[in-house]
Parts: structure tokens; sequence; C-alpha cells
């Protein structure tokens, strides 16, 4: 099984501001934006309150308009806008992305860690801010186990058929593209599904203490592996990741297993 930690959500270029931990530990991934996208950020909610909003209380200067539109991808949050009965969880990748994960022979049974840059917040005067002294924070904020590849769109079934890898003007047309759907189970973990959100806790957090976001506390397992776009990682103490590149792709040894299975339970 390979592995890949898959980089997803606001960054200082897309959105421009940390995705927020939630007060009650909710990771909330923000989708980029993207002005061929099919959502916009008004129309997305998290318990009744719009994306917008919330980003707009976190940065009341953001650039980032009402009607703006977004790219939801990895599509992984069923509540956030209505949905088709048969909706399943999928995230899609075209491009350069996509020929690296398949260079690296990602394939059925692998799996997928989507993380992303992220800082708690708190309600101040009734109104979501990031707490003062917050850090910045790579954080596992969900996965998914691939079941099934979608290679061509007119492949998709009906309930998939708003998704960005799929209607997204700036994708729908690209031979290199597809979508990912997620197994039913994991493999490793009996009985647990095989694409799930995760909340903020501090074995989820990939930032090792006291360190700048890309510094990580990866445990000793992971120095007698290769991880794609990362010739020569470790620096002392920390592994420090990538400044670019989305999908970071290596071998599941065992305790790297073990290591996944905490972060999963």
């Amino acid at each position: 099984m390979k592995i890949i930690l898959s980089r997803k959500g606001f960054d200082s270029e897309n959105g421009k501001i940390p995705n927020p931990i939630l007060p009650d530990g909710t990771l909330l991934s923000l989708p980029i934006p993207d002005e061929n996208g099919n959502n916009t950020f008004s129309s997305l909610h998290w318990n009744g309150t719009s994306y917008y909003d919330i980003i707009h209380s976190l940065k009341p200067k953001t650039t980032i308009k009402t009607e703006d539109a977004c790219h939801l991808d990895p599509d992984l949050r069923k509540d956030v806008k209505n949905r088709f009965p048969d909706w399943e969880p999928a995230f899609g990748q075209s491009g350069a992305a996509l020929s690296h994960l398949r260079n690296m022979r990602v394939g059925e049974g692998d799996l997928f860690l989507f993380f992303g840059w992220f800082k708690e917040t708190e309600i101040e005067q009734g109104k979501l801010k990031y707490k003062k002294k917050a850090k910045d924070l790579h954080v596992i904020y969900g996965y998914m186990q691939i079941g099934t590849i979608i290679e061509r769109k007119y492949d998709a079934p009906d309930w998939l058929k708003e998704h960005p890898h799929i209607g997204d003007k700036n994708v729908r047309d690209d031979k290199n593209n597809s979508i990912y759907l997620p197994t039913k189970e994991l493999s490793f973990i009996p009985n647990i599904k095989g694409c799930g959100l995760l909340n903020f806790r501090k074995d989820r957090v990939l930032t090792k203490d006291g360190m700048s976001k890309s510094k990580w506390n990866l445990p000793d397992c992971f120095k007698k592996v290769e991880i794609s776009y990362h010739p020569n990682p470790w620096k002392g103490s920390y592994f420090k990741s990538a400044d670019k590149g989305q999908e970071f792709v290596f071998d599941a040894t065992p305790s790297i297993i073990e290591w996944v299975k905490q972060i999963i339970l």
C-alpha cells in the first residue's frame, strides 16, 4: 500500500488565511478560490453559517467576495450543501499533480491523508476569530482509501456531475483528469469507513512543537522511507516538508501503518 500526504485547502497563495480549527475541534478545510468553480463561498455552509461569512469573520478585509466561486475538492463533507441521495465523498486530481500520482503508481487500495494549514479559533464578542497566540500548524484533517478511479467524465454517475473535476470549466475537458472514490471500509482497520473527516487532536498535528508549520515531527520510522518531492528532508530533529507540491507519496511500512491507525482511530 502507498500513502499520499495530500495538501489541500486555503494556503498562503490560495485564500491567504489559515483554515480554521473551530472551537468544537472541527477542522474546516476551506476550498480554494476558482473563478470557474460551480460552487460559491456563500452557497456552502457549516452549521448554518456560510463559508463566506466564516472567512469574512476571520479576515474582515478579505478580497474574497460573496459570490466568488470555489473549488470544492476533496469533497468530503456531506452537509455543506444539498446533495443527490446517493452522494459519496470524492477527490479529483488533474494536470501535473495527477501525472505525479500515476508515475508513482498510485491506485486502488492506496490511502490519501489530507492535510492543510490550520489555526485555532475562538468566539469573541459573538464573532469567530483566530486565537491571538495560536500557532500556524499543518494538521491531518481527513483520509480516503482508494476504491474506484474514474478516468473519463463520461463514466461518472449522475450524482458526481456536480463535482468540480466533472463540472468546472477549467478541468472538465482535461484529458489528464481523474476522480477517486473511496472503499466502503478501510482494508487495515475493520469496520471503519474508507473515507472520513478528523477532528483536531494533538497526534494529528504534523508540525513540531515550537517550530514553523512546515517543520514536522514525524516518527523515526519515516527515516527509512523515500517520500516523493523530499530528497533530503531530515534536518536534525525534524522533517522539513516541501514548500511546493500537492501529493507526497511513499510506501507504507508496518510501522507507518500503525502510525496511520493511531491518527484515524
